[in-house]
């Protein structure tokens, strides 16, 4: 009895909501017929097929990788997002198109993908990232825009895998500092300067916002700003879930979330522009299962894709908007400037004038 078969037991059983592999080899009887399990799928040692993960013996994620799945799963949307626009579905009837083969292609199993879960690991060793080990948001967040960073030097500017700037919203560089988070206008402006190498004030920018709002569960006043950030058009929705198991979640409805699960083990399966024919059914969900919003682990992560300069603007007039509606507990502010933060990820660095250190730093929108 294979793993995804004993998790889908479990859910018909348990619930959507319970799910997780046996802990013991024990046989099943079902209904007068006696189903085996291994060692290996008893602990969740499943082989997912891919390569191993630099110089371990890894090659599945599960039990540690819910995470970062989850988080491409973000990052893929968003570039969905800006390459085919948000109207656009799979046709099963028709050939995919180039621009949707060459998406997939950028998350496969292995480090010639530039966004794999290999690569990940790789360039967010100092945030604490490891194969075998589960991360939270924060440090998932950092090491996507460590990742973005790395593979634009690396390109030239007419062939940007990652086609838009990456900025965290975050209320220091160590996401230590209490209060809210801030996203400073400026700050975004620089990131958008940093992916054009200088030439463009204003690019496609994916923002990330990691929070912390509680602490075993989402305090319920937080509630109904995220349920607000839905309502956005530049959404991307939340990275999150129960303790210990992330989840993509893409909606909601009153008080529940309804999220895609990246706990299902498939197996690697290569995608490229060049095979058209290729099943890429693995790479979608076709269930899609609710939380409870007020059971969410309060460590998160908000995501927003603006195409451009006005997308943006208006993003930042919503998100005002919605803390000043926030009751005192707004989950992000938002400031024109604070030119204490002149820090660069990227080596980027843009002087300050005078008349703009004059400016009042902390002016809300």
């Amino acid at each position: 009895m294979t793993s995804g078969a004993i998790r889908r037991f479990q859910e018909r059983v348990l619930g959507p909501n319970r799910t997780g592999l046996p802990s013991t080899t024990s046989d099943v009887w079902l209904l007068g017929v006696c189903y085996k399990i291994s060692e290996d799928e008893a602990s969740g040692e499943t082989d997912d097929g891919f390569e191993p993960i630099k110089d371990t013996t890894y090659t599945s994620d599960v039990n540690w990788g819910c995470m970062l799945r989850s988080s491409q799963m973000l990052f893929a949307q968003a570039l969905l997002f800006h390459r085919l626009g948000r109207s656009w579905r799979t046709k099963k009837s028709e050939p995919p198109e180039q621009e949707y083969l060459e998406t997939l292609e950028l998350f496969g199993d292995s480090e010639a993908s530039a966004f794999s879960i290999h690569n990940l690991i790789l360039v967010g060793e100092s945030y604490g990232l490891a194969a075998g080990s589960w991360i939270g948001p924060y440090a998932i967040c950092r090491s996507w825009e460590s990742l973005a960073c790395k593979k634009r030097k690396q390109t030239d500017s007419k062939h940007k895998m990652l086609p838009m700037a990456v900025h965290i919203v975050s209320g220091s560089e160590d996401g230590e500092r209490g209060g809210a988070p801030i996203l400073c206008i400026e700050d975004a402006r620089k990131s958008c300067l940093e992916f054009s190498n200088g030439q463009a004030e204003w690019t496609p920018i994916l923002l990330l916002v990691p929070l912390v709002l509680g602490l075993d569960r989402v305090n319920p006043r937080y509630i109904p700003s995220l349920i607000a950030t839905f309502t956005f058009p530049q959404s991307l929705g939340i990275l999150g879930g129960k303790p210990g198991a992330s989840t993509y979640i893409v909606g909601v409805q009153e008080d529940k979330g309804f999220y895609l699960d990246p706990h299902e083990v498939q197996q690697v399966i290569t995608v490229n522009k060049e095979t058209t024919d290729v099943d890429t059914s693995s790479y979608h969900c076709n269930v899609l299962r609710y939380v409870p919003l007020e059971s969410l682990d309060p460590s998160l992560a908000l995501g927003f894709y603006c195409r451009d300069k006005g997308d943006f603007d208006d993003f930042c007039q919503r998100a005002s908007k919605l803390a000043e509606e926030s009751n005192g507990a707004p989950l992000f502010t938002v400031t024109q400037t604070h030119s204490a933060i002149s820090h660069s990820n990227c080596g980027f660095v843009e002087d300050t004038t005078e008349d703009e250190r004059e400016e009042d730093e902390w002016q809300l929108l």
